[in-house]
Parts: C-alpha cells; sequence; structure tokens
C-alpha cells in the first residue's frame, strides 16, 4: 500500500483531446493534384505585372546609350572604310542607307499598327454610347465607318452590300448594330473563333507532351500573342508586334483584375474531364486548364478588338471553343 493519505487525483486526458468538429479537415487528394494552369498563370503575372518608373527609365536610357554607341561606332566604321577604300566605303554606305529605310518602314508600319487600334476603340466606344443613348443618327455615322474601315476586304463584298442594302430600311440603333453584326461581322467572328481554337490546341498540346521546364510558358507566350495579333488583323488592324505586346498586357491585366484567370471548380467542370484527365497524367489535366485559359483570353481579345460589342451575335463560351479545338486530342476532354 501507498504511504500517502488521501485522495488520488486522475486527469481525464480525454478531455484535452480535440473533437471531431475541431479535427482538421482530411486533405483532398484530387484538389491537390487538381491542374493548375500553372504556364498562363505565370504568363498572366509576368504579363500584368506593374512596370516601376525607375526600370523604365533605365531601360530608356541603357538603350538610347547602346544606340548612341553603336551609331558613333558606325559612322567611325564608314569613314575609316571609305579613306581605305572607296569602293568598300560606297558599297558600306548603300547597306546602311539600305537597312535604315528597313528601320523606318518597321516604325512607320508599327505607328500604323497602334493608330489602327485606336480607331478601333473609338469605334467601338461610339458604338457602345449610341446604344445606350438610342441614338440612330449616331448609329447610322459608327455604320458608315464600318463600312469605310472594311471597304478593301474583298470576303466582306456581300456583306457590306447586304448591310448598305437593308440599313435604310432599319429606324432603330439596336436593331441597325445588330443588322450590322450579321452581316459584316458574323464572318470575321468565325475567323476570330478559329484562331482561338488553334492557339488553344497549341497550348494544350505542347504542355502535354513537352515535359521541358518553362516549354509551356513559352509556348502559351507565342501563342497568345500570335493569337491576338491574327485577331486584331481579323477585325482591322494592323500586324504590329508592339501592338500585339500592348493588346496582350491589356487583355491579361483586366483578366487578372477580374479575377477570370483563376481556376476554380467552374472552368474544371466546363472542360468536362478536369479530374479524370487529372487521374490519368497530371500533364494532360495541366494542357486542358491551359488551352482553357488561352480561350479566354482569346474571348476577351475578341472583346478588345471588336468594333462592335457583342449583342446581336452570342458570345464565344469557353466550353464550345475549348471542345473544337481539343476533340480527338486528350481522352475525356470533351
Amino acid at each position: 500500500m501507498s504511504g500517502r493519505d488521501g485522495p488520488v487525483l486522475i486527469e481525464d486526458e480525454a478531455r484535452e483531446r480535440p473533437g471531431p468538429a475541431e479535427a482538421p479537415p482530411v486533405p483532398d487528394a484530387v484538389d491537390e493534384g487538381r491542374p493548375s494552369g500553372q504556364a498562363m498563370q505565370t504568363l498572366a503575372a509576368l504579363a500584368s505585372r506593374r512596370r516601376s518608373r525607375l526600370a523604365s527609365w533605365f531601360w530608356r536610357l541603357l538603350v538610347a546609350l547602346v544606340a548612341f554607341a553603336v551609331s558613333v561606332w558606325a559612322w567611325q566604321a564608314l569613314n575609316a572604310l571609305i579613306l581605305q577604300n572607296e569602293v568598300l566605303g560606297l558599297i558600306a554606305l548603300v547597306l546602311l542607307g539600305a537597312f535604315l529605310l528597313v528601320c523606318l518602314a518597321i516604325a512607320i508600319q508599327e505607328v500604323a499598327a497602334l493608330s489602327r487600334l485606336a480607331r478601333l476603340d473609338h469605334l467601338h466606344r461610339e458604338a457602345e454610347a449610341a446604344r445606350a443613348a438610342q441614338d440612330l443618327t449616331a448609329a447610322r455615322r459608327v455604320g458608315d465607318r464600318l463600312l469605310a474601315l472594311y471597304a478593301p476586304r474583298d470576303e466582306l463584298r456581300w456583306g457590306r452590300d447586304r448591310f448598305a442594302e437593308r440599313r435604310g430600311d432599319v429606324f432603330d440603333a439596336d436593331a441597325l448594330f445588330d443588322l450590322a453584326e450579321a452581316e459584316l461581322l458574323a464572318p470575321l467572328d468565325a475567323a476570330a473563333r478559329r484562331e482561338v481554337e488553334a492557339a488553344a490546341r497549341q497550348v494544350a498540346t505542347v504542355t502535354a507532351l513537352v515535359p521541358l521546364a518553362l516549354a509551356d510558358v513559352a509556348a502559351a507566350l507565342g501563342a497568345n500573342l500570335r493569337m491576338i495579333r491574327r485577331i486584331a488583323e481579323i477585325y482591322g488592324g494592323r500586324g504590329g508586334t508592339l501592338e500585339a505586346w500592348r493588346l496582350t498586357r491589356a487583355v491579361l491585366t483586366h483578366l487578372v483584375a477580374t479575377g477570370a484567370l483563376a481556376v476554380g471548380d467552374d472552368l474544371i467542370g466546363s472542360i468536362g474531364g478536369g479530374h479524370m484527365l487529372t487521374k490519368v497524367s497530371r500533364r494532360f489535366g495541366e494542357g486542358v486548364v491551359n488551352g482553357a485559359l488561352t480561350a479566354r483570353v482569346g474571348i476577351a481579345a475578341m472583346e478588345v478588338c471588336r468594333p462592335l460589342p457583342f449583342h446581336g451575335q452570342r458570345r464565344p463560351r469557353v466550353t464550345s471553343l475549348l471542345q473544337r479545338a481539343l476533340t480527338g486530342l486528350f481522352p475525356g476532354a470533351t
């Protein structure tokens, strides 16, 4: 027997243990392996990142300094070559002049592309204002500008004639814009959707089949730049590198700000097979989600470049675009 007198206190350890309601949730293995579209998320983060004003001035001054140094070196080399051998100096002078002319032509093309893009944006805002105010006169002015914009396009000749023939019978701004969408923009919408489907297919394929690091990011960048550039050209823009990059930044910044590039259950469910593809191969699941996010970028680019907002014609949906793009490419992607 124990030599201690008095009661013995036995602590109840069960009280210190957490109950079922306080226990942490069991991690979902499916959610942990769910595709996240990492390539498109990385691309969006890079493109939408705010540039520091100090960094911008650093790069501007660096480019100016390098251009100045190269110009001085080229001038000195050309003078020395002329003094040494007049014939070779003249040949170098002609080549330098041709190079400068090509650079000038590229600069003029880029300025024209940006001007054309600004024209489309102005036309889009005018159409929105005319529709909101139900101003038939302003709507007819927008229609005239649309006809002038697409006058050089031979593939739209039939649509232009139909629109010019029937617009006089329309006495409502909404009906006039719907007629313009049906006759002028419907063929352009179909061509833009094909570009979006091709870009989504390319991004999905590279992501699924190429295991190299950052290869999917490079593929997504190239495909999205090319897609946005082609969409701008389809709706009346000019093919320019600065134009495409500016559009890409604007579209991705808008999508990131609105949360449209966030991968949620709605996106996984809309592509019908995201969870099943994840069980088969995570790379296939990533490919499908990256393709879906590319389709979202393409739809946003269509809305930005289109001279009229979607109203009479149905706005494209990610589900239908991705189904057509990936039909037969991945099992269970349709």
